[in-house]
């Protein structure tokens, strides 16, 4: 079973006469910036949805994740469920309202894109400019990310999510 696209102006509609908005992101996601009202359910840890709503739209950033999972979305639900095409980024579009919290951390995905980044620049240029040996710097963080594609874990996700400011997640009123 396959889920219908719906624009953002067709989700408010259906929300407003007792849909439930639900973002699959992840936590520190739905933290930083999410739509008021929408239920988290990550969908790392979705099981199925027990609710007593007329339907249920899902949604995600861009509208990819909602997509790609759609099969297992409409099996999680025994009712009418849609997904907001577009994600949060089209409701935004929209002019529609969204909750933005400056005080969370990023997201602990572009934390990891900024720090591999980081790590590799800093291992080409020290390679160049101090010693070549610094170069494995690079090849060690890309062997990480390889690593971390391959088994879907990923160690510097998981350091990053210890630091101080990740800490400080907190918890949001959906």
């Amino acid at each position: 079973m396959t889920l219908q696209t719906i624009d953002p102006l067709t989700a408010k509609r259906l929300i407003d006469n007792g849909a439930v908005l639900v973002d699959i992101r992840e936590p520190d996601e739905h933290a930083r910036e999410r739509v008021p009202g929408a239920r988290n359910t990550p969908l790392s840890r979705l099981g199925s949805l027990a609710t007593d709503a007329k339907a249920i739209v899902f949604h995600c950033r861009s509208g990819a994740r909602t997509s790609g999972n759609a099969s297992r979305l409409a099996a999680a639900v025994a009712g009418e469920a849609y997904i907001l095409e577009g994600g949060i980024d089209a409701w935004k579009k929209a002019g529609l309202p969204v909750a933005i919290d400056r005080a969370q951390p990023i997201e602990i995905m572009r934390q990891v894109q900024i720090t591999a980044g980081a790590l590799v620049l800093a291992g080409i240029l020290l390679g160049i400019w101090v010693a070549p040996a610094f170069l494995a710097l690079s090849g060690f963080v890309g062997a990480g990310l390889m690593f971390a594609g391959i088994s879907g874990r990923c160690g510097m996700a998981k350091l990053l999510g210890l630091m101080p400011w990740n800490r400080r997640l907190a918890r949001v009123a959906a």
